[in-house]
């Protein structure tokens, strides 16, 4: 296991999967210009690494994050934030690439505006039962910018989505989960082991396969179904030509867990 802290951003790894911490925790982990950067080239790290299979996005202290730190970052989002040089996009609406293998968010305590996006552009979420949400960007005059008027109607349906966009209103972790922000609601105890236990299992299976699956999937979202399906069998195609697909046959007929390789 290695661990390293800078700035803003903690990093973690533990084989396979690279925990990311969010740690500005004297100011409830708000993002200020910082950590927004720092993010971003941890998220780049997690591409860039190839034994990191999976990214758990997490907080240090009581809360996920306040949301942006408005004061802050103004200047820098009135000229147009630009990703740093080596960083990919966690939100994907800032111009940056994005990362091609899975990312899992554990969130506790307050969880608002940018948090609650960093979320919809992830692939996993579970958050603990004192998880407080709020899309509160109109209260503020201005709008969500970090993803939520494309996702949320996705996950949630229109009205779901518009009752929390327009009002600003805080929810609860319950509310969350039935609106399909988090998949699993739990205690606090058990949000970061269950977080890990889920990277683990996700990390144990054919990551060239894993990262393949996210890829048709999010080709579905962003440029349909025709399109996605137009791929799935060249994808289909390279896969079976891969040392991984003679691994996972050999463990299917020998009744064993495969060991997969990424080749």
């Amino acid at each position: 296991m290695t661990h390293s802290v800078s700035g803003r951003v903690s990093r973690e790894k533990r084989g396979s999967v690279l925990l990311l911490g969010l740690d500005r925790v004297a100011k409830r982990n708000a993002f200020d210009l910082d950590m927004l950067n720092e993010l971003s080239l941890a998220y780049g790290e997690f591409e860039r690494d190839e034994q990191a299979r999976v990214a758990i996005v997490f907080a240090h202290g009581e809360h996920f994050t306040a949301g942006l730190d408005l004061a802050q970052v103004t200047p820098t989002f009135a000229a147009g934030w630009i990703l740093p040089e080596g960083g990919c996009d966690p939100w994907g609406t800032f111009g940056g690439p994005r990362v091609s293998k899975p990312v899992i968010v554990a969130a506790q305590g307050y969880c608002y505006t940018l948090g609650i996006e960093l979320m919809l552009a992830s692939d996993i979420n579970l958050c603990s039962s004192n998880a407080r949400f709020a899309q509160m960007e109109v209260q503020r005059g201005i709008l969500p910018f970090g993803g939520a008027t494309l996702r949320m109607q996705q996950h949630a349906g229109w009205g779901n989505a518009m009752r929390w966009l327009l009002t600003g209103d805080q929810f609860d972790a319950h509310e969350a989960y039935r609106l399909g922000l988090v998949q699993e609601v739990l205690a606090s105890e058990d949000l970061m082991p269950q977080a890990l236990q889920l990277a683990e299992r996700i990390a144990a299976q054919a990551p060239l396969a894993v990262q393949a699956t996210l890829a048709s999937a999010r080709q579905a979202v962003h440029e349909g179904e025709a399109a996605a399906i137009t791929n799935l069998h060249p994808r289909l195609t390279r896969l079976l030509d891969s040392e991984d697909a003679q691994e996972g046959l050999c463990a299917m007929q020998e009744r064993r867990p495969g060991n997969f390789k990424g080749r």
